[in-house]
């Protein structure tokens, strides 16, 4: 305690303390701030990951769309449900289960 106490009265070192607990806990760009900034940009940039890589899946099926028809035909079946004149459809659904 003898050996801290001279640089305690320090002006310095008191101004370094204030401004290092200012900036730490009172600034509008305080340490919890800052953290919690860090956290969201790694949320981003995961969403930035999975949403390049939606882009690309998409992209691949419209090529492939505008270049097959048979494709084009499956796609319309599957998703829009659509069906030749002479065709019946049944749509069968699978109840889930508790």
């Amino acid at each position: 305690m003898k050996k801290i106490l001279p640089y305690i009265k320090n002006k310095y070192v008191i101004t370094i303390i204030g401004l290092a607990v200012w900036v730490i806990f009172f600034d509008k760009n305080d340490l919890k701030t800052q953290l919690e900034l860090r956290q969201k940009v790694k949320q981003l940039g995961k969403e930035r990951d999975y949403f390049s890589q939606e882009i690309t899946v998409i992209n691949t099926e419209i090529k492939e769309l505008t270049t097959n028809p048979k494709t084009l035909e499956k796609f319309a079946r599957e998703k829009y449900l659509m069906k030749r004149d002479n065709e019946d459809i049944f749509v069968i659904v699978e109840e889930k289960k508790p």
